[in-house]
């Protein structure tokens, strides 16, 4: 394999991999305090539709990221009313915050730019930049260290950078923090969190609000770093990959992480062999490459789930004791 391609491999799993890793990290704070969220999938995608349409409107990167998180956090809230507040099935209010996000986006998107659900480009100057083309620029003559360096880790935007700096962030909360000891402690044993008088209610809104934030962050991505526009369903299903390198990832941010970028590198390599030649195989089929990701996460998922262990009281409504 040349110089060229591992710096173009490399390139194109760490943007690739870069929403997973908001979204598992997001599904990670939520189910840490014992909320699952099967919803990740539709927060992220309302999120990009919020993002595309208030960047084409309003022309300010500002505006469509904080509509984007403003979106997801309130996806979260209601996710969090109807689970935590009123002690509803977890698994049934996620997949609602699925279907709603998924029909509601194609219904406003036509309603207010009438494309069919999709939303107007946004223009190059609310599109997120990469931070560091003058280097990569510089480097690109240069054998191996031009490719790997520059084309490969130098050549993304702040947004990818961030993603991967929130993983040690949120490992260090987590374990390093009274925060995250409570929170922790409240996806495992909730009657004892409340015992110690600490509110089982504002710890998991809290992580619910973590959740939103991050997931918010993911469909500003999508629109503003990855694609120029919102189109319908364009999360394809990373909210649920998200969900699998999470379990994967045994619950932990660095686990999540590397399950991530093996998804990231997965989709990289869809895209790179289409229309390739395998000996034997002759031309490889499109649609094959582009399932293999989603193959490979059912078939992981299948070979992991039985050996990963969730919080104890992952899915479990809590009723304060009288």
């Amino acid at each position: 394999m040349d110089e060229a391609l591992l710096g173009t491999m490399l390139a194109s799993t760490l943007r690739l991999a870069t929403p997973l890793i908001f979204c598992a990290l997001a599904g990670l704070f939520s189910e840490r305090s014992g909320v699952v969220d099967i919803g990740l999938e539709g927060k992220m995608l309302f999120a990009a539709f919020a993002a595309g349409a208030a960047g084409a409107a309003s022309g300010s990167t500002t505006l469509a990221m904080l509509a984007a998180i403003g979106i997801a956090v309130s996806l979260s809230w209601m996710h969090g009313l109807a689970c935590v507040s009123h002690q509803g099935d977890q698994v049934v209010s996620g997949v609602a915050i699925n279907i709603i996000a998924s029909g509601l986006t194609v219904v406003l998107g036509i309603a207010w730019f009438a494309q069919g659900g999709q939303t107007p480009p946004v223009t190059a100057g609310v599109r997120i930049q990469p931070m560091f083309a003058q280097w990569t620029a510089g480097l690109a003559g240069i054998p191996w260290i031009g490719a790997l360096l520059g084309e490969g880790l130098l050549g993304h935007n702040a947004l990818v950078y961030l993603a991967l700096a929130l993983v040690p962030a949120t490992w260090w909360v987590l374990f390093r923090t009274r925060f995250g000891l409570r929170l922790r402690a409240v996806g495992e044993n909730p009657q004892m969190v409340d015992a110690a008088g600490v509110s089982v209610t504002r710890l998991r809104y809290t992580a619910l609000t973590l959740n939103g934030l991050l997931c918010g962050l993911a469909g500003s991505y999508l629109v503003l770093a990855q694609s120029a526009s919102f189109s319908p369903n364009m999360t394809a299903g990373r909210g649920f990959m998200a969900l699998a390198a999470l379990i994967f990832g045994r619950w932990y941010p660095v686990g999540a992480l590397w399950a991530c970028l093996l998804f990231g590198f997965l989709d990289a390599a869809a895209i790179r062999l289409q229309g390739a030649h395998l000996p034997l195989l002759g031309e490889v089929p499109v649609q094959a490459i582009q399932a293999l990701p989603y193959v490979l996460t059912v078939v992981l998922l299948a070979g992991f789930i039985g050996k990963a262990v969730a919080p104890q009281a992952l899915g479990r409504p809590y009723t304060k004791e009288r």
